[in-house]
């Protein structure tokens, strides 16, 4: 019984060492995701108010060639 228990707890640790390595992984990749996020937010805000400022619709595009 003893012996079954013992080679039972290696592939037990290895098997919770993966799982805590994927979990830090995917919480990762969760916390990236989110700040990208919030950067392609903010720059889009940016340009918006960019776009405000000049007097432009925002998504509207400027036209190079009246301004030369």
């Amino acid at each position: 019984m003893l012996d079954a228990v013992a080679a039972l707890v290696p592939p037990v640790f290895v098997g919770l060492l993966f799982w805590f390595v994927v979990r830090a992984m995917i919480g990762a990749d969760r916390k990236e995701r989110a700040a990208l996020a919030a950067m392609d937010r903010a720059e889009r805000e940016q340009q918006a108010a960019e776009q405000q400022r000049a007097g432009r619709k925002p998504g509207q595009v400027a036209d190079e060639n009246a301004s030369s």
